[in-house]
């Protein structure tokens, strides 16, 4: 284990033609991903499209994600909701379920002020007694966590551990780490800036579908070596950028259908799949960025 340090991909949550839940494709993703080298996951977060799922698929999926990982990584269960009621029962059901840490976005849509955000913390953090991760996304839950938010969080809640910083004010992931708090940066295209400043490690979508360029990152830069770090984060970032030129849901699952020789689904409604045209074209940037089929291990193989 790693103290909640280094490469936590945001999982995808793969379908089956009917649109419901593929438990075996998301063992591959995740196997797939530990065999990589990585650190942990960020479960049924905004990659995994946790908002568009009932709370009994949310679930279900702490329990695979557990079941799979065997201990052998660290998974960050997402357990946010509109209502607080919500998100203690899918944080205690995580504790249950065996996962690591949870965490969660703040409660969206109504704006609510700093103190009711506090007890939204407090609740959830005492239903499951896990280390807890604030989930700073405000560009969808409207709510921005600020250096100030997050000091009376943190005196009102015992098991805050860090965040996922996914705001725009990058100067922030300083401030909290000088909290003490484990900064995991949000946006896999300045994960290397971010580590010089301190932050602990990187959550996203993109490293998903190529976890070994963020583990090389990771490694290059705890080995010192920086030149090393920089060209990993280029070739990162090249990926990056094609994920977000088609869109996260749609391309995260193609691409990973195809490099893992599984079928991972489509989006959930409202969400789109690629057309033809846009697959054929994913496809052949992939193959141009060297992103080859990988044949995955079972665990205990």
């Amino acid at each position: 284990m790693t103290g909640f340090r280094g490469v936590y991909p945001a999982i995808i949550t793969p379908m089956t033609a009917d649109g419901e839940l593929n438990e075996a494709a998301f063992r591959e993703v995740m196997e797939f991903n530990i065999q990589a080298g990585v650190h942990g996951f960020w479960v049924a977060g905004g990659t995994g499209e946790s908002v568009l799922l009932e709370d009994e698929e949310n679930m279900r999926i702490a329990e695979i994600a557990a079941d799979q990982s065997r201990g052998r990584i660290e998974n960050i269960m997402h357990v946010g909701a509109a209502t607080t009621a919500r998100a203690v029962r899918l944080a205690e059901h995580a504790a249950k379920a065996g996962v690591e840490a949870i965490c969660c976005v703040p409660p969206f849509f109504y704006r609510q002020s700093d103190d009711a955000i506090v007890e939204h913390y407090r609740a959830v953090g005492a239903a499951a007694d896990l280390p807890l991760f604030v989930y700073n996304l405000p560009q969808s839950t409207g709510v921005e966590i600020t250096p100030e938010l997050m000091l009376k969080i943190q005196d009102g809640v015992p098991q805050l551990k860090g965040l996922k910083h996914s705001a725009l004010s990058f100067a922030n992931v300083r401030a909290f780490t000088k909290m003490g708090l484990s900064c995991l940066i949000g946006n896999s295209l300045l994960m290397l800036p971010a580590l010089t400043i301190g932050a602990t490690g990187c959550v996203d979508g993109p490293p998903n579908v190529a976890p070994e360029l963020w583990v090389e990152i990771w490694n290059a830069y705890n080995d010192g070596d920086i030149s090393r770090a920089e060209a990993a984060q280029e070739k990162a970032s090249d990926v990056t950028d094609l994920v977000r030129r088609f869109g996260l849901h749609a391309a995260t699952k193609a691409i990973l259908s195809e490099r893992l020789g599984i079928d991972c689904g489509a989006p959930r409604p409202p969400g789109q799949p690629l057309t033809l045209e846009q697959r054929a074209v994913l496809l052949e940037r992939l193959n141009e960025l060297g992103l080859a089929r990988v044949p995955v291990a079972q665990a205990g193989d």
